[in-house]
């Protein structure tokens, strides 16, 4: 077995994706290693979503996705769309199913390059997002930022995409809030003992939504795709737009499509940047100076 496995850096709306191929080995990408990797400028990231060998018939491969500080995330859809990207480029293909932590999902690469991934069907009971206590109606919790008789931020609706989710629907610009601030108080919340993706949400039209994401383990991202899919699915629960959105984070629009059988849709591009080989262990890497950009 080689020390060295490839990998891709990709983004997905500018969510900086390490796409690492560790199929056909043992071993797997530890924590240590994604610390160096992040730490290094050239190679920082939000995810890595390194593909394994299928542990499930009827699956391509399983997908194991870390954040960037060595955690371990249940869901990724920039980084999923970044997978399909990279295996359609090698293999020809258009359509995969993949395993990961939260379960099996279905992706497929279109004629123009955009790429489709089904992310599943949402959950909205308090011990399923998990939350810390009971919450009847999860479409509207009591959590604020802030002062008392004047919060910043306050009652969210909140749901779970496979990881926990915690939407805060303002009027203003979403650039008007300091989510750098006030995302990791939220992201640790005791109310969330499983952490939570932080997101600021503003509806523009009944057909779009524009988001800021604070991610758990991952800090300020340019674009979250399950913080896009449980935002528009809360819009939906809330009245505030139909079950078809774009919802524009800064790196740029996602189609969310909330269907009638339950699953949420989302499409989008994914950008290939460089290739290279690391250490699994340790995250030292070279760049494939071959295919560099």
């Amino acid at each position: 077995m080689s020390m060295t496995a490839p990998f891709a850096k990709m983004n997905g709306l500018g969510n900086q994706i390490l796409v690492a191929d560790m199929r056909g080995r043992a071993d797997k990408v530890a924590p240590a290693a994604a610390i160096a990797l992040n730490a290094d400028p050239a190679t920082r990231f939000d995810q890595i979503m390194a593909i394994y060998d299928a542990k499930t018939p009827g699956t391509d491969n399983y997908v194991a996705i870390l954040n960037s500080d060595g955690s371990m995330a249940q869901a990724c859809g920039n980084g999923m769309r970044c997978v399909v990207s990279a295996l359609a480029a090698e293999t020809g293909r258009a359509a995969f199913t993949f395993e990961t932590i939260a379960g099996i999902l279905t992706a497929n690469e279109h004629e123009n390059g955009l790429i489709s991934v089904d992310m599943g069907t949402p959950k909205f009971g308090w011990q399923d997002i998990p939350l810390a206590e009971e919450f009847r109606d999860t479409r509207m919790i009591e959590l604020q930022i802030g002062p008392i008789d004047a919060p910043i931020l306050h009652s969210p609706s909140v749901a779970s995409m496979g990881n926990p989710h915690a939407i805060f629907w303002v009027d203003e610009n979403v650039w008007s809030y300091d989510l750098e601030r006030f995302g990791p108080l939220l992201e640790n919340h005791p109310v969330f003992p499983e952490r939570a993706n932080i997101s600021i949400a503003n509806v523009t039209a009944r057909d779009a939504i524009t988001l800021r994401t604070w991610e758990r383990g991952a800090g300020l991202t340019r674009a979250c795709g399950t913080a896009a899919c449980a935002a528009a699915v809360s819009a939906v629960r809330t009245r505030r737009t139909d079950r078809t959105v774009t919802v524009t984070v800064p790196g740029g629009p996602l189609m969310i499509e909330w269907r009638n059988d339950d699953h949420v849709m989302m499409t989008g591009p994914a950008e290939w940047e460089f290739s290279g080989a690391f250490d699994p262990a340790t995250g030292a890497w070279s760049r494939d100076e071959k295919g560099a950009a």
